[in-house]
């Protein structure tokens, strides 16, 4: 059986139907789901395997980004995500949903209310959107086995994506080893330098998951790269996978044999 997708969507998403191929390209079932119809238990988060919370401006990233979804999710079906994630199931937050799940509290720690990282405006105070590499870092997250140590290619496309804690929450997530993805140049060294990290995010850090490592959350949407052409260079990449395809096919994966 095919394992089952929620893509969650509101007003203002605007990723749903990408990332909701990109998970059908790997075999996955998916729904995409408004937020209403968990609120109203019109659907069950229970009956899937994976939630996505895809990328977009959700309620125009009034207050600040994704705060109002987050609140709608904490406020409205608590007990049915931390059963979800108590199940050992799988949560993906990409741009939008990275903001999401750090005003959840659901990262870094899967503690809900909890805020202990933040997600702020660029340093260069503008919109950026452009083609980004990182380095895939040694984690737990299931998300990216197999890809440890390997430079990606993602689009990144925010206004909001400066990743900010205090130092001895840096430190501590250094520790866990949570850190997911770091921006680096050209030579594939960390950098906090514009435009090859985009938003000024400390320690470079594009991507952090829990420590059970199936939730991860990301900056750079790795949805927009699972088929060759959509990366601008194509031609002279033809014949290498796509380098945002893994991620998906891990979730799969892990999802279908759970």
């Amino acid at each position: 059986m095919k394992p089952r997708v929620c893509v969650l969507r509101t007003d203002g998403t605007n990723c749903d139907q990408e990332t909701a191929y990109a998970f059908e390209k790997c075999g996955a079932s998916v729904e995409l789901v408004h937020v209403n119809q968990l609120r109203n238990r019109d659907v069950r988060l229970r009956d899937f395997q994976i939630m996505a919370i895809p990328g977009g401006f959700s309620y125009g990233d009034d207050v600040h980004s994704g705060k109002v979804l987050a609140v709608e999710m904490v406020s409205f079906f608590r007990e049915e995500l931390s059963e979800f994630v108590a199940q050992h199931k799988l949560l993906l937050g990409i741009c939008n949903g990275f903001q999401v799940l750090v005003r959840t509290g659901l990262l870094p720690d899967a503690d809900l209310g909890k805020i202990k990282v933040t997600l702020m405006g660029n340093d260069s105070g503008r919109f950026e959107c452009r083609w980004v590499d990182m380095r895939v870092q040694k984690s737990p997250c299931i998300l990216t086995e197999g890809m440890e140590d390997v430079v990606v290619s993602y689009q990144a496309a925010h206004g909001e994506g400066k990743f900010y804690a205090e130092p001895e929450v840096l430190d501590d997530l250094e520790a866990r080893g949570l850190v997911v993805l770091r921006y680096v140049d050209r030579s594939g060294n960390e950098t906090m330098s514009h435009p090859q990290n985009p938003n000024g995010s400390l320690r470079a850090i594009a991507g952090l998951c829990d420590p059970s490592g199936r939730i991860f959350g990301l900056m750079p949407h790795p949805e927009r790269y699972v088929d060759d052409t959509q990366h601008p260079l194509w031609r002279r990449k033809k014949g290498a996978e796509p380098d945002g395809l893994l991620v998906f096919q891990n979730a799969v994966r892990y999802a279908g044999n759970s």
